[in-house]
């Protein structure tokens, strides 16, 4: 196995200090033209390349953020760290990526590695219902922001998206095209989320002076497509079926989509269909999925740049950090599948 090439191994062939290496790679401007090009000629003979791990150490603070999302087979999070990464380069840093998959235990280890790398901070979107994740990754004193999930009972900073107004927003649309009798496909019911958008549906049937008991929720383990298609199997056996069916999110909405069409249910003669985040395949679905968008980019970037922010207090110039909770307002984006003439 080869052995990697040290400092020290391009100062003994420029014939120069490790200090005028050190000088060469940080502060090249300080060392004379004719010596820097000696050590960068050596540099590229020997394929040297510098451990930011050991000069992060040295500075006490790390050039990379840590983002840990809950589903990164969801296109909504991959646009959340598109927003984040965006925001972090803009700042000379990188982003590190990680997936819970919606698994504390592995959220719990991921916050580990990311207290063990000295991270600069980092942006959290939360699997673990019960906060003790949270609660332990806090003792380590790095800053971090939640994503995706208001900062309830806590001080950390937030970026999140009204999801009541979200759900409302889903089911008056439904309720406005004619529609009484509803599904919710839900999801997990740990997840802020999830009840959330249950709540702003229940909101609107309130208003619209319909029975809750008009909306009958399927819950599912997961919020991914496979899940929505297990939720249209149970739907399809429902003895009375709803004519309307309101999901958590969108990948749930497609899986019950390709239920539907494959017991020849039409969509939306005989079951609307609205998701939730407006992610890029609702609108190139089968049939055009009515969805409820989230600014997911502007999202990451936001928590991004509140986190940046943070990390900075203290450092000259630099003004005090206060705590904040960014609420962004949903938005209903009407297509095919919730038209139909009732």
């Amino acid at each position: 196995m080869a052995q990697s090439v040290g400092i020290k191994d391009v100062a003994r062939v420029a014939g120069v200090s490790v200090g005028t290496v050190s000088n060469v790679i940080n502060r090249p401007d300080t060392v004379a033209a004719e010596t820097r090009a000696r050590v960068l000629s050596a540099i590229d003979r020997l394929g040297y390349v510098r451990s930011e791990s050991a000069r992060q150490l040295r500075a006490g603070r790390s050039r990379i953020m840590g983002l840990l999302v809950l589903d990164m087979g969801n296109p909504f999070f991959v646009d959340v760290a598109r927003g984040a990464e965006r925001a972090a380069r803009a700042a000379g840093l990188g982003v590190m990526v990680c997936n819970s998959a919606q698994n504390a235990s592995e959220e719990a280890d991921y916050l580990s590695l990311f207290a063990e790398q000295r991270v600069r901070g980092v942006l959290l979107t939360p699997a673990d219902a019960t906060g003790r994740n949270i609660e332990a990754f806090r003792r380590h004193g790095i800053p971090f922001v939640l994503v995706d999930r208001v900062a309830e009972g806590t001080t950390e900073c937030s970026v999140s998206v009204d999801d009541v107004a979200g759900g409302a927003l889903a089911v008056r649309h439904l309720v406005d095209a004619g529609h009484r009798s509803f599904a919710y496909v839900s999801g997990p019911p740990g997840l802020n989320q999830v009840r959330d958008r249950r709540t702003g549906a229940l909101n609107a049937l309130a208003e619209a002076g319909i029975d809750p008991q008009a909306l009958r929720e399927l819950p599912t383990e997961r919020l991914d497509v496979a899940a929505g298609r297990d939720a249209g199997a149970r739907l399809l056996g429902l003895a009375d079926r709803p004519t309307a069916v309101f999901c958590a999110n969108d990948l749930l909405a497609l899986g019950v989509l390709q239920a539907m069409y494959a017991a020849g249910v039409g969509v939306p003669d005989d079951l609307a269909i609205v998701g939730y985040d407006d992610i890029e395949f609702a609108a190139a679905a089968a049939v055009p999925l009515t969805s409820v968008r989230q600014p997911a980019v502007t999202m990451g970037a936001l928590a991004a740049e509140l986190l940046l922010e943070e990390t900075e207090t203290g450092t000259t110039g630099a003004a005090p950090h206060e705590h904040r909770r960014v609420v962004l307002r949903p938005e209903l984006v009407v297509r095919r599948s919730s038209l139909s003439a009732r």
